[in-house]
């Protein structure tokens, strides 16, 4: 039987924000273990790479000239500077990646996340919280790799990230990781069955002749289940 309703075939560009040490870079890696069809598209940093760092993986690492060449390019769908380093999104593959269906994930900032938001309207963007701010300084200082200036400076920023909240579409606190990513998923999922995704509707030779056939006095009055 054919389907009454066609869909955009597009794949979806979904962004994930979040203060540092509210965990989302984890709930987007278990997340893509679960959904190979989806695609992480990996931000550029001129920041140093911590011990946990996979270079291409986590980050793509350039030194601060190789980042401002690829402004100057025009190479990146959006950058900010943040505790002292660049970050920005690579466009290559994205467009293409859409285009084929594939849905598109982007870790970035508050304020990148504005930016591309404004670009691409149809944007989703998740706000990722941590539990507690008392949590969050437990994980900043956990790490073990920053100083406590640079700690401090990233607990205000959160603050500052957390005041923007309403930019965004969804809000999920991450207090439990498989709930957490679940909820991504069921989000990404409600997104692709909005009204405003159907690109056609059928309703063509195969409906009328079952309307006719309905409308059949004698057939309505068998007992014949369809």
């Amino acid at each position: 039987m054919s389907k009454i309703i066609k869909q955009k075939e597009r794949g979806s560009l979904i962004v994930v924000s979040g203060p540092s040490g509210s965990g989302k870079g984890t709930i987007i890696q278990e997340f893509l273990k679960k959904h190979k069809e989806a695609w992480l598209s990996v931000s550029y940093t001129s920041r140093i790479p911590r011990t946990n760092d996979v270079p291409g993986e986590t980050y793509n690492f350039l030194t601060r000239e190789e980042f401002e060449e690829k402004i100057k390019n025009g190479d990146l769908l959006e950058y900010a500077e943040y505790s002292g380093a660049y970050y920005g999104t690579p466009r290559e593959h994205i467009e293409d990646k859409l285009v084929k269906g594939t849905d598109v994930i982007l870790e970035i900032d508050v304020q990148g996340a504005l930016k591309v938001k404004e670009l691409v309207p149809e944007t989703i963007c998740i706000f990722i919280l941590p539990p507690s701010m008392k949590e969050l300084k437990k994980r900043l200082v956990g790490r073990g790799t920053d100083s406590k200036e640079k700690i401090l400076s990233r607990f205000k920023t959160a603050y500052q990230e957390i005041n923007q909240i309403t930019s965004y579409n969804y809000v999920v606190t991450n207090d439990d990781l498989e709930d957490a990513v679940n909820k991504i998923g069921a989000i990404i999922l409600s997104e692709k069955c909005r009204v405003d995704r159907i690109e056609q509707v059928y309703l063509g030779n195969e409906e009328e002749e079952i309307h006719e056939l309905l409308m059949d006095e004698a057939f309505v009055n068998e007992d014949i289940k369809l």
